[in-house]
């Protein structure tokens, strides 16, 4: 999802990461890519201290386990985050992972979570009242589109308002620390709209 001055430009779905960090670069020259997956794994089989602030605050969101534990998995259910990676890694070389204090104008990568407003995040909720809030906050903050039809699309779109939001130079809360990464939330659960 490609966002510009609040307005959606462009879309782009494909299952080969070197394409969609392609299209990140090369097609839409995106200074700030947001990825909603971890950008590292837990290294002990514990929960990352980013995960473990987050649920300190009362923000739900899904544990990261070691890559193994990831690879491993019978149902496949963390092929989300191993793909997540990969895009990391895609993106490195042009697009550093941000640490702390090193986000606004220039390339960088972001772990963002969708959902900025704690009210919100990780929540667990039918898919119905799921969509409607998460719709209702991207029309808040000038970022409502209705050919997001799907709570992927919609999470695409929250992190690339978040994303413009770290464009324009806004601050963000980080939780956790370099080695086992960052997640990144607008630091005002309630953050004005774009423009």
């Amino acid at each position: 999802m490609a966002l510009e001055g609040g307005d959606f430009l462009a879309r782009h779905q494909t299952s080969c990461v070197e394409d969609l960090a392609d299209w990140c670069r090369d097609e839409i020259g995106a200074s700030i890519v947001a990825i909603d997956a971890p950008c590292r794994w837990s290294t002990d089989g514990q929960v990352r201290p980013a995960e473990r602030e987050l649920l300190a605050h009362g923000i739900r969101c899904f544990l990261t386990p070691t890559r193994r534990v990831a690879a491993l998995h019978p149902g496949n259910f963390y092929e989300w985050m191993l793909r997540g990676a990969e895009l990391f890694r895609a993106l490195e070389k042009t697009h550093p992972s941000a640490a702390r204090h090193q986000v606004g104008r220039r390339l960088v990568v972001l772990k963002l979570f969708p959902t900025p407003s704690p009210g919100i995040c990780g929540a667990e909720m039918p898919w119905p009242r799921k969509k409607a809030q998460r719709l209702a906050l991207l029309h808040r903050h000038g970022g409502y589109n209705a050919s997001l039809v799907n709570i992927d699309w919609i999470d695409a779109a929250l992190c690339a308002v978040v994303a413009a939001i770290a464009a324009a130079g806004r601050p963000l809360k980080f939780y956790g620390e370099e080695r086992t990464g960052y997640i990144l939330v607008p630091a005002s659960p309630q953050p004005t709209g774009l423009s």
